[in-house]
């Protein structure tokens, strides 16, 4: 056989973390640092693919009885690989990783593809394989992203709201831990709107800090010395993304938030490629926050697409004989 695969183990953290590295579509979420401060709470299925003695390609992922997932503590996720890995041969390490998986009795994979602002390089390689595999999409959000290459737009009530601000002498500082924001605002707004508690507890986001601190930031946004509002950006190569926004619930005529993100993007990232405020969608990608998404797109955000899919493992055979 052309592939050998193999289940990650701790022997392998520093080819896996090489081959991160070096990949075009993959971002520090794929260290293994990262993938493993919630190593609890998922049984970890990562897979490297071979070609002889080369490492060809990756996969984050974690399984469930018999089932594999892209690992459901990341973001996104998908084969990851080279610059070097062209259409053929991703489909021929695709077939081969479906082949595995269903000689280890898998019977389904789900994969989350990685969003295309995140790739170094064009990198959908991998969803021309699925579309011949028959995979099914199940799931489609919609991120607000803006090009911060293309000149930037922003409504006239964003602008209001950022004068609003600076007449209401807000300020706005990045902090080095998370508690603030966390216990003031993030926390209670998300229990008290829709019983629920942040995805990373406050410990956790100090820890990932520590570990990442060129691509974890917190902003929080001051009105009189107290909190107001904040934000939590993972920053990629390519990407400022909003993993949180909050404000306070009483503070909605300070423009705490026009101010902030007026900042971001025109500032503080304006040197990125791309500013991605995240999805409005709730209910598997079924439903969309249409005052959420409006808000984001009188920024100058427009959307970009996160597909998620799943394939039965016997497909591998449907990848034979296509190439003419």
């Amino acid at each position: 056989m052309k592939y050998t695969i193999r289940k990650y183990s701790q022997d392998d953290y520093s080819i896996w973390n090489d081959f991160v590295a070096q990949s075009k579509n993959a971002t520090f979420l794929f260290h293994r640092d990262f993938m493993e401060y919630h190593k609890d709470r998922f049984e970890d299925f990562s897979l490297l693919v071979f070609e002889g003695a080369k490492l060809r390609a990756i996969l984050p992922a974690n399984k469930k009885e018999n089932t594999v997932y892209s690992h459901q503590g990341l973001t996104y996720g998908g084969l990851v690989y080279k610059e070097e890995t062209r259409q053929v041969a991703v489909i021929e390490v695709f077939q081969a990783l479906l082949s595995f998986l269903s000689g280890n009795h898998f019977e389904k994979l789900y994969l989350k593809n990685i969003p295309s602002i995140y790739n170094l390089k064009p990198s959908e390689e991998i969803l021309y394989g699925l579309f011949l595999a028959e995979a099914k999409l199940i799931r489609r959000d919609s991120l607000s992203v803006i090009d911060l290459l293309q000149e930037k737009s922003i409504s006239k009530i964003r602008k209001r709201g950022v004068k609003k601000a600076l007449s209401n002498k807000l300020t706005i500082k990045e902090e080095v831990d998370f508690e603030l924001f966390w216990n003031e605002i993030l926390i209670p707004n998300l229990n008290n709107r829709h019983q629920t508690k942040p995805v990373h507890s406050v410990e956790e986001m100090n820890y990932l800090k520590s570990l990442f601190p060129e691509n974890i930031h917190q902003f929080n946004v001051y009105f009189e010395d107290k909190i107001v509002g904040g934000t939590t950006i993972f920053e990629t190569k390519t990407t400022a993304h909003c993993q949180y926004i909050s404000k306070k619930t009483n503070a909605e005529d300070l423009g705490s938030l026009d101010f902030l993100f007026h900042f971001l993007v025109h500032e503080r990232f304006a040197n990125k490629r791309f500013f991605d405020f995240g999805i409005s969608n709730e209910n598997q990608g079924k439903s969309l926050n249409e005052g959420l998404i409006y808000w984001k797109e009188s920024f100058g955000a427009s959307t970009i697409i996160h597909d998620f899919y799943e394939v039965e493992t016997s497909n591998y055979t449907k990848l034979n004989g296509i190439f003419v």
